[in-house]
């Protein structure tokens, strides 16, 4: 018997060797939406869409699969309307469109499918749609569309086999969700914190948790743990091989599989095309990823934080760990280099070759602040080539900015495209989409063989934007943020006793400084109670205070003074539309011009959950905002209030500075001189009555 159960153990001891070895693969199902990506209608006789997906290291390509679902306008004569399915720029399935109302296609992927860096999987979808025998009638037909369903999903396979050789400092950062900070954090570990949460939130996670080391919950496995090496705790220093010794800097990839609860996600039924998922629980070996951000003293615990702001050494850390003896941020720009030219080709569009009649089009993004300064004007200019047009035919380009038409020109014989146009800073917006259009009709109006006649190519190395004035306002407004920063040394300032609530707010902070295409905006940080006078007028300020922390005496400039009891009335009706109430958890933002014309910016917070009432500031006034002079935010988790306020306007008054007896007339005046009305009245009856016997007296 004994021999039996020793056995059954070694047994058992094979197979769990056998299985670590293989892996565990557990399926992960990602919808487009999720990702981003809603229903997405294509347009037009011919139409394209293209999606980059992020592929997390963890994932084995091979055997993960691609569904797309697709929904075609119901008058498409499908047998003579095609579709085509692109990956990393390769035909891989090519159909007509099916009678069913929304269609379903799944692509085996395999390593081939991916980017040359092996990190994204691009996805193009190419139309070609027919409603009638006549295309020339179709081209402007806007029944002719299919749409790109965002409940369309990858299904990937998760694997333990690669995850140590896979895994990375330099792609990290993809896994993680969170950050660890020490319970009582320095001005340093809130620094870390800032840049750690900038570098996370541009791997495009949605949702950031930022917790203190004491207040971490168990279920807790892939995060970030930042702190000097000496408030490092014991238990977690036993998990690193080695220590940083005095003066270096330390990143430090911990990786483990342990075995725990994992869900995993598979389709059970296709009804109509509709997937339906069940989720499993079993256990199963999960991965888990602790990055540690620290080093040894000041000096070495800086060297870290500064190579967190160097996209360019974490990008090519390949290795687990990484010391830094030295670390410089040599990226920050000064204001005589030049920042007021983006090629098409910086703003990330992509060189395509465009063919067919009808509409075709391209789309780039970019935001003012990827400009030096908020532009006044821009000017547009577009290079390109395109087929030589016959007599008879019909050519044109457009340009459109967000939505509208702001240039067309008509097309030549040439074949050479050199055009420009004109934005003024009311057609722009904090963030921008622009669009260029081709659009050819063949002359003879025969469109049959014209798909392969009609080509455009833009070149997006030598068409810009190029911006040389820029907007200056009397007044700094939210619509001028965070360019308003771009130029000249940031300061961050800190009230002490606060300081610890705005973790996530500094995140958010440095991640809008930097969220541009000359990310080199790196700030250096001070307790407003040890700070020198002089920052306050030579750099620009971004201040997270206590309502009555004695440094916002400091700045009279400011718009309110948020240390003060104050009411905004509306101008036109005279009514309060918001009181300070210090027991309500709000967020106050304001913005404006320092003595030394420097940008400033004062955030604070009011009520009990200071850490949400700063961070959902920081957050609105980062929103494509409508009013573009607003200079004043109050927000909370929920809502938001935009105010342009002036520091002498008619529409703002401090309660504070009014007495004990000016508040209680001006809180209960209508209930005194109701009750005053109510006893004259009476006083008049009592005196009519008593006049009334006196005559009766008399007459008798």
């Amino acid at each position: 018997m004994t021999i039996k159960i020793n056995m059954n153990k070694f047994l058992t001891f094979v197979l769990l060797l056998i299985f670590f070895a293989k892996g565990v693969n557990g399926q992960s199902v990602v919808s487009f939406k999720s990702l981003g990506f809603d229903d997405d209608v294509i347009a037009g006789v011919s139409g394209s869409s293209a999606y980059f997906i992020k592929i997390d290291p963890t994932v084995q390509i091979e055997g993960s699969k691609l569904v797309l679902l697709i929904e075609p306008s119901q008058v498409l004569v499908k047998s003579q309307s095609y579709l085509n399915i692109l990956i990393g720029d390769k035909p891989v399935y090519s159909t007509h469109l099916s009678g069913d109302s929304i269609m379903r296609y799944t692509i085996n992927l395999t390593k081939n499918s991916l980017t040359e860096d092996h990190k994204f999987l691009k996805v193009q979808i190419r139309t070609l749609l027919n409603i009638s025998d006549d295309k020339c009638k179709d081209i402007d037909n806007p029944a002719m569309w299919v749409k790109v369903k965002g409940t369309s999903y990858l299904s990937l396979i998760k694997t333990t086999s690669n995850f140590f050789n896979n895994v990375n400092i330099s792609n990290c950062f993809d896994t993680k969700r969170a950050i660890v900070y020490p319970a009582n954090p320095t001005l340093m570990d809130l620094k870390a914190v800032g840049w750690v949460y900038a570098r996370l939130k541009k791997t495009q996670i949605k949702q950031i948790q930022v917790y203190p080391s004491d207040h971490v919950p168990d279920s807790l496995r892939n995060y970030v743990i930042v702190g000097n090496w000496a408030s490092i705790p014991e238990a977690k220093k036993q998990l690193l091989k080695f220590s940083p010794e005095e003066g270096q800097g330390l990143l430090y990839l911990r990786k483990t599989v342990e075995q725990l609860p994992d869900t995993a996600v598979r389709e059970v039924s296709n009804r109509n095309s509709n997937p339906i998922f069940v989720k499993t629980v079993s256990i199963k070996p999960v991965p888990s990823e602790i990055l540690f951000v620290t080093g040894n003293g000041d000096a070495g615990y800086n060297n870290t934080i500064t190579t967190l702001a160097n996209s360019n050494v974490l990008n090519s850390s390949y290795g687990d760990y990484l010391i830094i003896n030295k670390a410089e941020n040599v990226g920050v720009k000064t204001i005589d280099e030049s920042r007021s030219r983006l090629t098409l080709k910086d703003m990330g569009g992509l060189t395509s070759f465009l063919t067919g009649v009808g509409s075709l089009k391209n789309s780039y993004s970019f935001k003012n602040s990827d400009f030096a300064f908020t532009p006044k004007e821009i000017e547009i200019k577009i290079v390109g080539n395109y087929a030589n047009l016959n007599l008879n035919d019909r050519g044109f380009f457009n340009i459109y900015l967000n939505g509208i038409l702001i240039s067309s020109e008509k097309l030549d014989q040439s074949g050479k495209l050199n055009t420009s146009a004109l934005i003024n800073r009311y057609e722009l917006q904090k963030f921008n989409t622009l669009e260029t259009e081709f659009r050819f009709y063949p002359g003879n109006g025969n469109c049959q063989n014209s798909f392969t006649n009609y080509f455009a190519e833009i070149n997006i190395s030598k068409s810009y934007l190029q911006t040389k004035i820029p907007f200056i306002a009397n007044n700094l407004s939210f619509y001028q943020y965070p360019e308003a920063f771009n130029t000249g040394k940031t300061t961050i300032i800190l009230s002490r006793r606060t300081a610890p609530n705005t973790a996530a707010t500094i995140g958010e902070i440095i991640y809008e400084l930097n969220n541009n295409l000359h990310a080199d905006n790196f700030p250096d940080f001070f307790y407003s109670d040890q700070y020198d006078k002089s920052v306050l007028k030579k750099n620009n300020i971004i201040a997270l205070l206590e309502k009555n922390d004695p440094i916002m005496d400091e700045f009279p400039d400011a718009p309110i003074k948020f240390n003060q009891r104050f009411r905004l009335y509306n101008t036109e009706n005279n009514r309060i539309v918001y009181e300070l109430n210090d027991t309500v958890s709000n967020g106050l933002a304001q913005i404006f011009y320092g003595r030394g014309n420097n940008g400033t910016l004062i955030i604070t917070g009011t009520g009990r959950n200071m850490d949400k009432a700063f961070l959902s500031a920081a957050r609105s006034i980062t929103d494509q905002l409508s009013t573009l002079s607003s200079n004043i935010c109050i927000s909370d988790e929920f809502n938001k209030y935009l105010f342009n306020i002036s520091k002498d306007s008619d529409n703002l008054e401090y309660t504070d500075a009014k007495g004990s007896f000016a508040l209680f007339w001006e809180s209960y005046n209508l209930y005194i001189l109701l009750v005053i009305l109510v006893l004259i009245l009476i006083s008049f009856l009592y005196v009519r009555s008593r006049v009334q016997k006196s005559q009766e007296s008399f007459n008798d």
